[in-house]
């Protein structure tokens, strides 16, 4: 099975902010979110996590061993990264919700990001399909993951909601990969939460 994470809260992420590739590290929450994962994820994973520090992180919380893949980094921001989510111009939203090929200047498309993240599911699918793989990642990412697993368009990512610290579950036994869980966070229930991105 594939086992997706998004990493535990960061100090811009409480504070609404587009991070895409800057770096920041995990806050006392998500130091905190990251256990409560490594508590209910299946032990003997292997662990792939994105290369900013808030996945390796939240993926060392888990696992000693912990290989990183550049496929799973954040969507790039480009002009927009570190701006508050409700001080990007109206237009902009508009842009990227109609178009998956749209890029923000400097920045990425959905359509570019699900295409590095696909390539690397679909590199996984043999080897999840006998063990359980673990993926450490971002919002945009995770929604790429979701499309994948549904078979349709990286167009879905504007109707997901990726909770921090939560996790997705991809079954790949079969002809077809099926999504078995999204967004579950019950682990993190006994945790004194701020506001969540």
């Amino acid at each position: 099975m594939l086992i997706v994470v998004r990493h535990g809260r960061t100090a811009a992420n409480a504070a609404g902010e587009l991070l895409g590739h800057r770096d920041p590290e995990l806050d006392q929450l998500g130091q905190a979110q990251a256990e409560a994962i490594a508590a209910v994820l299946p032990t003997g994973a292997r662990v792939i996590s994105s290369p900013l520090q808030r996945c390796r992180q939240t993926a060392s919380a888990y696992s000693e061993t912990v290989e990183v893949d550049d496929r799973l980094i954040e969507m790039n921001y480009g002009t927009f990264e570190g701006v508050p989510v409700g001080d990007v111009p109206a237009e902009t939203w508009a842009h990227w919700r109609s178009d998956p090929h749209w890029a923000p200047p400097g920045g990425e498309s959905h359509a570019e990001l699900a295409t590095r993240v696909w390539s690397l599911l679909d590199e996984l699918v043999e080897e999840a399909a006998d063990q359980n793989v673990v993926l450490v990642s971002h919002v945009s990412p995770i929604k790429a993951v979701a499309a994948w697993a549904l078979g349709v368009p990286i167009d879905i990512a504007w109707r997901c909601f990726v909770g921090q610290a939560s996790i997705l579950r991809v079954g790949v036994q079969g002809a077809a990969p099926s999504l078995r869980s999204f967004n579950e966070m019950e682990h993190l229930t006994h945790l004194v939460e701020g506001p969540r991105q």
